[in-house]
């Protein structure tokens, strides 16, 4: 069986650049952006990204000429990583791997919130990171409801609008978020 290609996928790869010490600059940016962005929200500082990742201004303007193509890294980056996570557990049972990807997804909408409010609007790869992500999740979904254990009078839109306000929602703790994702999925799982 051959791996499947997201469209996000080959978005990365032709945004991250060839030379190892150009690709390790670029791969230490888009994870000291995930990090400002996780503390300081979309009005992380440039500067503050550049000297996390230990590189200077203008090499982080090399890679991401403007804030937005920033954004657009780390979150098509994140996609990319999501959809793998997809792969990874796809040989599970299929509710299993079917909850062990939204849990996933579900971590991953939290922590990307000031990235997804910085990217309003449209673009090719906000459009291919959608794509993705139902290329990804969709199959396990369709498979869990084959198999009878996730409810048939839904489809996977509807699925990942659950997780994603759930996710949305400010919670005191990870275990609470963990503890409303999990009665909101038992309503999605049939019993038999």
């Amino acid at each position: 069986m051959t791996t499947p290609s997201f469209p996000v996928s080959a978005i990365v790869a032709a945004q991250r650049p060839h030379r190892k010490d150009a690709a390790r600059n670029f791969d230490a940016l888009l994870a000291a952006a995930r990090e400002a962005f996780a503390e300081n929200g979309a009005d992380a500082s440039l500067e503050d990204i550049a000297r996390r990742a230990g590189v200077g201004i203008g090499t982080l303007y090399r890679n991401f000429p403007t804030r937005r193509a920033l954004f657009e890294s780390v979150y098509a980056d994140e996609v990319d990583a999501l959809c793998r996570a997809a792969l990874e557990v796809a040989d599970r049972e299929p509710w299993e791997a079917l909850a062990a990807w939204l849990d996933r997804f579900a971590g991953y909408m939290v922590t990307k919130r000031a990235v997804r409010e910085a990217l309003e609007g449209e673009s090719e790869i906000l459009g291919a990171c959608r794509d993705s992500m139902y290329a990804a999740g969709g199959p396990l979904f369709e498979r869990a409801q084959k198999a009878g254990e996730a409810r048939s009078d839904m489809d996977f839109g509807d699925l990942l609008r659950l997780v994603a306000g759930i996710s949305a929602t400010h919670f005191t703790d990870d275990a609470q978020r963990d503890r409303v994702l999990a009665i909101a999925l038992d309503g999605v799982r049939t019993h038999r």
